[in-house]
């Protein structure tokens, strides 16, 4: 009997190691048909996470993110150890002892899952970090048991291919932290709008405190539960030996003082300017480098001349607001019940957040000439309206028109504003003031003549409004503001500034069409100079002139300076009929600014890829001796400008004298006022449909359009020195403030003799109209002078001597 029990109980431990074998044996093969089903740890070795793009002006402020994760890629050594050991702390404190699983987390999470079971409880994992990179870049989220077995075996294959430090940094790099940031970078900005290296030993917890659930220890939603959770990070760093007890006590005493930062602004006023150079990034590189790549994008913005152009742009579009049009009614008219809370319905409407000088309000009641406003309530970091409600009073003096749209009088609240009007208000001066986003639009765009960095552009009244860019995407006839380019292209092709061209009317026959050009104001002159046909905007005088020259020497010339690709050959575009930009102008005058010598415009000085590589930058002249290590007393380094001449370098001095001369007597002499040397050019476009002014001093371009979206008149008198000078005279002051005062550079051989402004003629004598004229080796004026476009439709020049001077021009009404 004995021996039978014996035998028995062998059997059955015979039996069981075979039933424990072919276990085993199952579960080897179970887990190598998972393994061969795995992905390779490799693709953690050419970790590439998504970075945000960042866009910087000149001096290093931020313009503008874009991405489509908010991510900020540190190695491991910028990391401070302080965050990593917070992170270890709360995540996996035996993270350097362990494989990649730690088995009694795993022993401790199975007991926990055993007794929820039959609950709706999420079973409680045991990852360690390593288990929870290989989950984050190589598996789903998805919650079983066969995700943790292949989340273990992947863990093990990381720890075997990687050290503890490449592992901790990609998990630092790749966690989400919630509010949409991913990594501890990221985060640190965007719940501190701190550096990394900059966090408190309590904000450092509470980051440390998100993986698990970032939205169950939301700052504001759940503030008591973020506590709770970051002084349970705190102790554990305690615990750890990682935080002093007494550090541990003070960080706990503090609150949350979390600052996200879309509270803190970017660069005020620029949303214009980024949006531009996120185009051309995109059009450089695409959408997935700008949104994943990690660029760094160093532009050409000045942050002060930006808000100067912003000031500037919006101060004149107001006032010519105030001056041509009326009050057109409200944004919008809201149903407002009688005793119902007015917070909620004017928070319905979109403020303009690029005009934080408006608020939005909402008319509560009207009586004689005062208006009763509530404010729209202020919201909190979240965007949600807060509890705060403020009513304002409106009177008749705050309205900045005479007239409404419908013709009533502006004296009466009545006609101007009912309940339940959405309305903008501005504070000025103690006073509450009426405002509408102004009918006419504008652009304006200032840049450095000698390299083409565009230092300020604002395309419109308000980016919020409209997105259109006027300075860079509105194709705009340029009238009279194109007829400088029309008088160089003269000037380099045997012209000089004394040279006499008929200012009287003409027919151009085209098949069967008829064109008579005409001056503004209708009149003509008589022969004239063609300094005076530049200074006085002569359109007979500039029709003549290309007749003379030939059209195709025009749009070669108009082709070169870049403000077309193919002008039509036709006389009306020696008017500026052709439709051009902003951006294109102001660069063709860089071009004459700068001594004739090409420039392209550009908003971006260097990019670099997220490993600091230079990928591109703008300024490529050579510099051959800019990379030594060590000065050994060399001489300083030549840079190498070989940039092409586009224009002589007298003939640019010539027709930037000229353009003095439109400042100082000609259409644009509100600009004098700017007290130093300044040239400059005014256009004006068939019934008044652009207005333009574009100048310069010797380091600064600017120019201001000034026009409809929807090309229609802005009413007599709406011209280029009315319209758009006072603006460019308002930008130029402020931005050149501090420049000191520079005369234009005369190039080498230019000859500067005393003339007489009306004739050209040499003179002696002084007075009012003698001028120091500049001229080419040559070309200074004789006795005697051709009359260019003497007839109508001919191209046909008359001799006259000095001697007959004075009978010719009395004749034709003298010069003008």
């Amino acid at each position: 009997m004995f021996r039978f029990f014996v035998g028995f109980v062998g059997f059955l431990f015979s039996l069981g190691s075979v039933l424990g074998l072919l276990a085993a044996a199952g579960v080897g093969i179970y887990i190598a048909q998972i393994s061969d089903t795995l992905p390779s740890v490799n693709v953690l070795r050419n970790y590439e996470p998504e970075v945000m793009t960042r866009i910087h002006a000149d001096d290093g402020s931020l313009v503008a993110e874009y991405a489509e994760k908010r991510r900020l890629f540190l190695p491991i050594q910028a990391i401070p150890v302080r965050i990593r050991n917070a992170f270890l702390s709360a995540e996996d404190s035996s993270f350097y002892d362990h494989a990649g699983v730690d088995p009694q987390a795993i022993i401790r999470a199975l007991v926990t899952n055993l007794k929820n079971r039959g609950s709706d409880s999420r079973p409680v994992g045991a990852s360690t970090i390593t288990q929870q990179v290989a989950k984050n870049f190589l598996l789903t989220n998805e919650v079983s048991y066969e995700r943790k077995i292949k989340e273990a075996i992947l863990s093990l294959r990381i720890e075997a291919a990687f050290s503890k430090e490449e592992i901790l940094e990609r998990y630092l790099n790749e966690i989400y932290l919630g509010l949409g940031a991913y990594g501890v970078a990221a985060a640190s900005l965007v719940y501190f709008d701190k550096s990394v290296h900059e966090l408190t030993l309590a904000e450092t917890a509470y980051l440390a405190a998100l993986p698990k659930a970032p939205n169950n220890y939301h700052p504001f939603r759940h503030a008591d539960r973020a506590i709770e959770r970051r002084n349970w990070v705190l102790d554990r760093m305690m615990l750890d030996g990682v935080a002093t007890p007494e550090e541990v006590r003070k960080a706990k005493a503090e609150p949350l003082r979390v600052n996200p930062r879309e509270r803190s602004q970017f660069l005020a006023g620029a949303e214009y300017y980024a949006e531009e150079v996120r185009r051309e990034l995109i059009a450089m590189y695409g959408r997935k480098t700008l949104y994943e790549g990690g660029l760094s994008v160093r532009t050409s913005l000045d942050p002060a001349m930006q808000v100067m152009a912003r000031k500037a742009l919006m101060s004149g579009l107001l006032e010519i607001d105030r001056q041509k049009g009326s009050w057109r009614g409200p944004v919008q008219t809201l149903e407002l019940a009688a005793g119902e809370d007015w917070g909620p319905k004017i928070g319905t409407v979109s403020p303009l957040n690029d005009v934080p000088e408006w608020q939005v309000a909402i008319v509560l009641s009207v009586s004689g000439n005062e208006a009763i406003l509530g404010l729209q309530p202020p919201r909190d970091v979240w965007g949600a309206l807060t509890t705060e409600r403020e009513q304002i009073s409106l009177t008749t003096a705050g309205v900045p028109w005479s007239r409404t749209k419908s013709g009533g009088s502006t004296n009466r609240m009545a006609n101007v504003v009912d309940r339940g009007d959405a309305v903008y208000v501005q504070k000025v001066d103690g006073q509450w003031v009426l405002r509408q986003i102004p009918a006419i639009q504008g652009a304006l765009l200032a840049m450095d003549p000698h390299t083409g960095r565009v230092k300020a552009l604002v395309g419109g009244f308000s980016y919020d409004y409209s997105e259109f860019n006027r300075a860079t995407q509105a194709l705009r006839q340029p009238g009279s503001s194109f007829k400088p380019f029309v008088y160089a292209a003269a000037l380099d092709n045997g012209y000089t500034p004394s040279s006499i061209i008929m200012d009287a009317p003409i027919e151009i026959v085209v098949g069967r069409e008829v064109w008579r050009p005409k001056n503004y104001g209708g009149k003509s002159a008589g022969p004239s100079t063609l300094r005076m046909g530049v200074e006085r905007s002569r359109n007979l005088m500039t029709v003549r002139l290309a007749k003379d020259m030939g059209m195709p020497l025009v749009a070669e010339y108009a082709e070169r300076f870049g403000i077309y690709d193919d002008l039509g050959k036709y006389l009306p575009m020696a008017l500026g009929a052709g439709e051009t930009t902003v951006m294109r102008l102001v660069g063709a005058y860089s071009i004459i600014a700068n001594g004739g010598q090409r420039i392209q415009p550009t908003l971006i000085d260097r990019i670099q890829d997220r490993h600091g590589r230079t990928v591109f930058k703008h300024d490529n002249r050579r510099c051959d001796e800019c990379t030594a290590l060590a000065w050994r007393e060399q001489a300083a380094p030549e840079v190498i400008d070989e940039r092409e001449y586009v224009l002589d370098p007298m003939t640019a001095y010539q027709i930037t004298s000229i353009m003095e001369g439109v400042v100082q007597r000609g259409t644009a002499t509100r600009v004098k006022a700017l007290g130093r040397p300044v040239a400059g050019k005014t256009g004006t476009t068939n019934e008044e449909k652009d207005a333009w002014f574009v100048g310069f001093t010797p380091d600064l371009v600017a120019g201001v359009f000034i026009g409809y979206d929807e090309p229609k008149p802005m009413g007599r008198g709406a011209t280029g020195g009315q319209m758009a000078a006072p603006i460019f005279l308002d930008f130029m002051q402020d931005a050149l403030a501090d420049a000191p005062i520079v005369d234009f550079r005369v190039p080498e051989g230019i000859k500067l003799i005393p003339v007489d402004r009306l004739s050209g003629q040499r003179t002696s004598g002084s007075g009012g109209n003698v001028i120091l004229e500049a001229f080419k080796p040559g070309t200074a004026p004789g006795d005697t002078f051709s009359i260019i476009g003497l007839n109508d439709n001919e191209p046909s020049r008359r001799r006259i001597t000095r001697e007959s001077e004075r009978a010719v021009l009395s004749g034709t009404g003298g010069l003008y």
